[in-house]
């Protein structure tokens, strides 16, 4: 699961494809080491913030949440990223579980 309740939040693992030609969420993975995450493209290139902006902005459209209750907390230079989802922890992981249920598993 890519998602781990904390205390204020949920902190998610992410692989991401920058300038991958479109803004969406291909599914989640699993690295090498069987760790999972979702794994992401974004148009923006990956300079100057652009590709991380451009992934939160996504996220929280996918998820329904306000845009500032997202932030990146690892990878700022690295295509594996950690966001936290600021919030209630267990209400976050019921909706993003429900929400993941419905996403494609892809192996990789």
């Amino acid at each position: 699961m890519p998602f781990r309740g904390v205390p204020g939040g949920v902190l998610i693992r992410l692989r991401v494809t920058p300038r991958g030609g479109a803004d969406r969420i291909e599914g989640r993975a699993e690295d090498a080491a069987g760790a999972a995450h979702l794994k992401l493209r974004v148009s923006s290139v990956a300079e100057k913030g652009k590709a991380n902006e451009a992934v939160l902005a996504l996220l929280a459209k996918a998820w329904g949440l306000p845009r500032s209750s997202l932030s990146l907390t690892s990878g700022e230079t690295a295509r594996l990223k950690t966001v936290l989802v600021s919030g209630e922890p267990e209400a976050l992981l019921v909706r993003l579980r429900t929400w993941l249920d419905a996403l494609p598993e892809r192996r990789k």
